[in-house]
C-alpha cells in the first residue's frame, strides 16, 4: 500500500516523457500507482529499478512522489522554518517543493515568519498532510536518558494544574513538574533541564535547577543582588509568603530560605525587624 506521509521503497514500472510511475510490484494497476516527476526521477532508471521516494500531494492534491527527504514524516516531530503566513494559517518549509500547511487551530501560540517552530505531522479530515504545534501525542516515551542526566529541550506547552511541557531533542516527552517551575517560562523557548525520574511510561520528569547543594551557591548570588537592588536592604524576611518571593526571585521559598540561612551563616546578611540587611 503507498502510504502518504511516509518514505517508502517502490518500483518503476512505467516510464512516460513527464516521469515515471512508481508501484509496489511490477503488474501494480493504474489506481495503484504514483507520479514521480521527471525532474525528480534518478539519470539511467529503467522499468523494474526500486527506489525510494516520499508521498505527498501536490497543489492539485494528487499523490505525488519525491526522491527529496523532508523534515519530519507522518507522526513524527521536527522544527522547521515558518516561509509565510496567509489566512488559513501559516506555511512551513519542510524541505520540498509545496510547503506545509500549519492552520490557525492548530498553533499553539501565533507564529510569524521565518520563527522556527516544534511540529509534528498528520492528516487532516481532507486527507491532506499537516502540520500541528499540539505535539504532545506524536513525541516518544523511550528516551536514551536516565535520572540526573542533563539534557536540552523545546518548551511546547504551559499548563497552570501541571507545570511545563517540554519537548527533550525535540522528540521526547518531558514535563516540567508545577512545583519545579519557578520563575517565567515562554512556548518555544529552549531549556536546560536535569531529569529527576523516569516514570513507568517512559515520559521524564525534569527540573531547571541542579541538585540542592549545587543550587544554594547561585541562588545565594540572586539573594544577594536583589538584595543590592533594594539598596542593601530589603523590606521583608524569609517568612514573607510563596508568591513574593517568586515575584522578586523567581525561586521557591524553600529555595530562598536554604540561600538566606547559607547567607546568614557567612555573615553576609542580617535579618532584623524583618528585613534582611546586606552586611558591608
Amino acid at each position: 500500500m503507498i502510504e502518504l506521509g511516509r518514505r517508502q521503497k517502490l518500483q518503476v514500472v512505467k516510464k512516460v516523457e513527464f516521469g515515471v510511475y512508481l508501484g509496489e510490484k511490477a503488474d501494480a494497476k493504474e489506481q495503484e500507482r504514483v507520479l514521480l516527476p521527471a525532474k525528480q526521477v534518478p539519470a539511467d532508471t529503467k522499468v523494474g529499478d526500486e527506489l525510494e521516494v516520499f508521498i505527498y500531494r501536490d497543489s492539485a492534491d494528487r499523490l505525488i512522489a519525491t526522491t527529496r527527504v523532508p523534515a519530519l514524516e507522518l507522526h513524527q516531530t521536527a522544527v522547521v522554518k515558518v516561509a509565510e503566513v496567509g489566512k488559513i494559517g501559516a506555511f512551513l518549509d519542510w524541505g520540498l517543493e509545496k510547503d506545509l500547511l500549519l492552520p490557525y487551530k492548530e498553533q499553539t501560540v501565533k507564529v510569524k515568519k521565518d520563527q522556527e517552530v516544534l511540529v509534528a505531522l498528520y492528516i487532516d479530515k481532507s486527507d491532506r498532510l499537516c502540520a500541528t504545534m499540539k505535539v504532545y501525542p506524536y513525541l516518544k516515551t523511550q528516551s536514551p536518558y536516565v535520572v540526573e542526566d542533563q539534557v536540552e529541550g523545546r518548551i511546547y506547552e504551559i499548563s497552570d494544574n501541571f507545570g511545563v511541557f517540554v519537548a527533550v531533542d525535540d522528540q521526547y516527552s518531558g514535563l516540567i513538574p508545577k512545583t519545579e517551575a519557578q520563575g517565567q517560562y515562554r512556548p518555544g523557548e529552549k531549556v536546560s533541564c536535569r531529569v529527576t525520574n523516569v516514570r513507568e511510561d517512559g515520559k521524564l520528569n525534569l527540573s531547571p535547577r541542579k541538585k540542592a547543594y549545587q543550587q544554594m551557591d547561585e541562588d545565594s548570588e540572586l539573594v544577594l543582588k536583589v538584595i543590592g537592588e533594594y539598596a542593601g536592604v530589603l523590606p521583608f524576611d524569609d517568612k514573607v509568603s510563596p508568591e513574593v518571593i517568586k515575584r522578586e526571585f523567581g525561586l521557591s521559598k524553600a529555595a530562598f530560605k536554604r540561600a538566606v540561612g547559607h547567607l546568614l551563616k557567612e555573615k553576609k546578611i542580617k535579618i532584623q525587624d524583618k528585613r534582611i540587611y546586606l552586611i558591608f
